[in-house]
């Protein structure tokens, strides 16, 4: 029913958003990703958004990009994961993050997200196999099997996503595994 909104921000107090459009003042949740990249009040702002009727209340969430929408849009088609759970996702890791750990299946990522627990996440990556992964978010960078285990080998030594995601951008494309391994440890001892 409302899929965008253009105006003037009028406030900001996460997760939620006012945004007057022509004198109407619309209450928006967005998540953490979209909210850090908002101007500031008083400036112009689009969002693209999902407008949720639920028997007790009329929900708008907004979104800084399409992908985001999009990856809000196939996790609350999932059983037991509601809006406000998809905003969580989303505010504990970007599309791209979360693209990635179901293309890898790793519950692991999911569970660090609060209110994920390993029953949650192991069924979110079940259901969202195929739906997001290679085809969202991770369309420049695609993962590949070695890949997948030098970014495995990194996370294992107890490196964050972020450094372990940066130092897999670094490498070659063709690289194998122990080469990989060896050449990301250097980048990330800089």
């Amino acid at each position: 029913m409302i899929g965008k909104l253009t105006g003037t921000l009028l406030e900001k107090n996460p997760p939620e958003v006012l945004v007057d459009c022509n004198g109407v003042g619309y209450e928006v949740q967005v998540p953490m990703s979209t909210f850090y990249n908002l101007p500031a009040v008083g400036e112009r702002v689009a969002l693209l958004t999902q407008f949720i009727v639920r028997e007790d209340a009329q929900l708008l969430y907004g979104f800084g990009s399409v992908e985001e929408r999009q990856t809000f849009r196939e996790l609350i088609k999932i059983s037991g994961v509601g809006p406000r759970t998809a905003l969580s996702i989303l505010s504990g890791m970007g599309v791209g993050d979360l693209a990635q750990a179901v293309t890898l299946q790793e519950a692991g990522r999911l569970v660090k997200v609060p209110g994920i627990g390993k029953k949650t996440a192991e069924r979110l990556l079940l259901e969202l196999k195929g739906k997001l992964g290679a085809d969202i978010g991770i369309k420049a960078n695609a993962v590949n099997d070695a890949q997948a285990d030098i970014l495995q080998a990194l996370l294992a030594l107890g490196y964050n996503d972020k450094e372990a995601a940066l130092a897999l951008k670094a490498l070659p494309a063709d690289v194998g595994v122990s080469d990989g391994i060896k050449m990301a440890l250097k980048s990330l001892a800089r």
